[in-house]
């Protein structure tokens, strides 16, 4: 494009110029262009104001060419129209749809063409590309001439190869090792399913929330000084991959010094507050520890009706002796009220499903800590792609208004799935779930899982806070039926389980359940042989698919109470749950069951190494009039007693067969304890395979079977005690992109001879 202004004047020469007429328009009015000119007619024109015209006219971003050209006393002003947007096309994309890049540029239709704008647009466009981890991508804008003085816009886009991250290296770490760090990024390095996963593409935002987990990592272990210095990504000469190199100074580990609190305010005991502090001096420092003690000690305060508390800390640095002390400090602070809770940008959610997270309601003291937690509350909620929470003044200094503004997104999912395991074969899952259900924060799901031995359909539905408090409801309904060759008979049931679950503090929490089921064992065809027939199923079983179908009418509870919440070390994890369950409130069967789990974690070794310890027991006391069954009864499976099938240890029906063999059922048992201790460790070879490997040890056992059918038992009933068994073995772990593959090696090193082994597990559990 040109722009001609003739003739070239003479900075002397003056024009005068008493009409002015304007050549090449088709748009614009010809009085809009004269007034863009800003030259009055019939007074003395200088060869400067002139010029000024014209770069008036070419300013407006209108016209493609101007020349103004003095004719005697007329001003003739030729200009030409840049084209207007005929329509806009995308040529060669297929990663990003034509609507989204739409929303991306600023050309539009019948707009005005400008060259300079389509340059920006398609660089806009590379850039979206980019953020895909596509360096290599190119845009090229051009034009088609159409009549009328339009012109279609078509960019030409190369999307390129995705730039995929090949090695990812740290300069300057001591105390964790690349492979360490390597799993606190979300930037991972391309692998064997590189086909499958996302995140070893190179992308600018990834990178930049990589440098904030990774300094968050380091502050949680005591690392105050720790600084991420540069991350350099070297583009390959074929520039399809990178080399990402992270450059970091830890610096010193510190702990906690001396603790102390100290209060501005006579109503709040100093002493008190300082007993309630879990911090001790000695732990590792960490800023969440902090975090955690400042929201304790204030909500105590609130708890005590003392408004306006707010708890400062001090920290002191002791380099001599790597510690950091550290005072709580209790302040009054400003007298500043809650007048009201704005909320925008919900369309389906409902407000109060927004305001449920927040503890302040109007009316209430300001608490900045307690906005902040809400909104942090909001946005786990997952229904927004967007959630903003800012405070502002309100209709006088002493109150605020809490502006919320979120952007909602999908919140139903529809998930397809394959399963595997040696114990149930292939199996499909489909699962659909809806988080949000009419808005109301609500959850309703229905899910089918079938196997080669199995199927199970279950609908569940959730409400988080039912009647507006800190307690969720929960109601699941389902059916199963089993036909698995581990047992001589197949199942049906069906259940009915509402419950309630609260926290009774801040790590513990507890289910209150009712469960109605109806269960049955279903007799399987019986077996031929050259003398005749004889039951698939032994003596015992038989008695008990005899019981026909049985209803049982239960209530029981759950507590369980997680470390992790609340814990100092982030090395360190310990959970428990107890649990027990009375059925007798009607139905058919009466009995008391009990269990108990016990996990304890800890990561040595700069973390490389987990180790992991499992307790696990229960107990049924059967009260009924009849006999238990044996799917009443507690059977072992390979993820709570690994080396065995499943029932492949404990009381077992061994009575003889026509055909002269005997029986082989097993029967469960009534009281169970097993221990499993694993620890897990890289194996050395390269990150991107995914591969760790492991070593157990399982010691268990299964016994007591008191309320069996005396007589159905014959007497040939073995195990009914039974012996601690122990299994030694050795584990492949392999993190997939379609979820966590477990190889188990194992080998029974005391075992009972009725035992049934299982040397070899694979389970497999994947979503699409």
């Amino acid at each position: 494009m040109g722009f001609v202004l003739t003739p070239s004047f003479a900075s002397a020469q003056s024009y005068q110029f008493n009409s002015v007429r304007v050549e090449g328009n088709q748009r614009i009015q010809s009085d809009t262009i004269v007034s863009y000119a800003a030259l009055e007619r019939g007074k003395p024109v200088s060869a400067g104001q002139l010029n000024d015209a014209y770069q008036r006219i070419l300013d407006s971003g209108v016209f493609e060419t101007v020349e103004l050209v003095p004719s005697g006393n007329s001003l003739i002003i030729k200009v030409t129209e840049f084209p207007t947007i005929n329509q806009i096309n995308f040529e060669g994309n297929r990663r990003i749809k034509d609507d989204k890049l739409a929303e991306l540029i600023e050309s539009a239709p019948r707009r005005v063409f400008r060259a300079a704008q389509a340059e920006r647009d398609a660089e806009t466009i590379a850039a979206a590309y980019g953020a895909q981890g596509r360096l290599a991508s190119r845009v090229t804008p051009r034009i088609i001439r159409r009549s009328d003085n339009r012109v279609d816009l078509v960019f030409e886009i190369a999307e390129g190869d995705t730039i995929e991250v090949e090695r990812v290296s740290f300069v300057g770490n001591k105390v964790y090792s690349d492979r360490r760090l390597r799993r606190v990024l979300e930037t991972k390095q391309a692998g064997l399913l590189r086909t499958f996963i996302n995140k070893d593409t190179l992308i600018e935002d990834r990178l930049q929330f990589d440098r904030q987990v990774l300094r968050d990592f380091y502050l949680s272990r005591g690392y105050v000084d720790f600084r991420v210095n540069s991350t350099n990504a070297e583009v390959t000469r074929e520039r399809d991959a990178v080399y990402l190199v992270v450059d970091v100074t830890e610096g010193q580990q510190f702990e906690f010094g001396n603790i102390s609190v100290t209060s501005e305010i006579a109503e709040a005991d100093a002493d008190l507050y300082r007993s309630a502090l879990k911090v001790k001096p000695g732990v590792t420092y960490s800023p969440l520890i902090v975090e955690r003690s400042i929201e304790m000690l204030e909500t105590l305060a609130t708890r005590q009706g003392i408004d306006f508390l707010r708890v400062e800390p001090r920290v002191t640095r002791n380099d001599r002796d790597l510690t950091l002390d550290v005072e709580f400090a209790m302040v009054r602070g400003p007298r500043v009220f809650v007048e009201r809770i704005d909320i925008e940008g919900n369309t389906t959610t409902l407000d109060r499903v927004i305001r449920q997270k927040f503890r302040s309601v109007e009316g209430d003291p300001f608490n900045p800590r307690e906005i902040r937690d809400a909104a942090e509350r909001i946005r786990a909620l997952g229904f927004f792609a967007k959630s903003d929470v800012d405070v502002r003044e309100g209709s006088s200094e002493s109150q605020v208004i809490v502006d919320v503004n979120v952007e909602e997104q999908p919140t139903g999912s529809l998930s397809l799935g394959g399963a595997y395991s040696v114990n149930d074969g292939f199996g499909v899952n489909v699962g659909l779930t809806e988080n949000n259900f009419l808005g109301r924060g609500q959850r309703l799901s229905f899910s089918i899982a079938t196997a080669q031995e199995s199927e199970e359909y279950v609908l569940g539905f959730t409400e988080p806070h039912l009647l507006g408090r800190d307690l969720k409801f929960d109601l699941d309904l389902g059916v199963s039926e089993t036909d698995s060759s581990y047992a001589e008979y197949d199942t049906s049931r069906a259940f009915f389980r509402p419950a309630l679950t609260f926290n009774v503090t801040e790590d513990t929490t507890l289910e209150v359940r009712y469960t109605w089921a109806d269960s049955e064992m279903i007799r399987r065809d019986d077996v031929s042989f050259v003398g005749g027939t004889y039951p698939v199923a032994g003596p015992v079983i038989r008695s008990e698919i005899n019981q026909g179908s049985k209803t049982s009418s239960s209530l029981g509870f759950t507590y369980s109470y997680d470390s992790r919440l609340t814990g100092l070390d982030p090395n360190i994890g310990f959970t428990m749950q107890v649990g027990a369950d009375y059925a007798g409130l009607g139905g058919d069967s009466e009995y008391l069951r009990t269990t108990a789990k016990l996990v304890a974690q800890r990561k040595i070794l700069n973390e490389e190494v987990t180790l992991r310890a499992t307790l696990e027991t229960g107990s049924l006391h059967w009260m009924g009039d009849d006999y238990s069954r044996s799917i009443d009864r507690f059977v072992l499976t390979p993820s709570v007693m690994r080396g065995f099938e499943p029932g492949g240890i404990g009381p077992r029906d061994t009575a003889p067969r026509a055909d002269g063999g005997s029986y082989d059922d097993f029967l469960g048992g009534n009281v169970y304890a097993v221990a499993r201790f694993d620890a897990e460790f890289p194996l050395g070879l390269p990150e991107e395979l995914g591969l760790r490997g492991g070593l157990f040890y399982d010691v268990g056992n299964l016994w007591g079977l008191q309320d069996v059918d005396t007589p159905a038992s014959g007497g040939f009933v073995v195990g009914r005690n039974g012996s601690f068994r122990h299994v030694v073995g050795f584990s492949v772990l392999w993190t997939t992109a379609f979820g966590p593959l477990r190889f188990n090696f194992s080998n029974a090193v005391k075992k009972e001879d009725f035992d049934k082994e299982q040397s070899f597990d694979l389970t497999l559990q994947a979503r699409f």
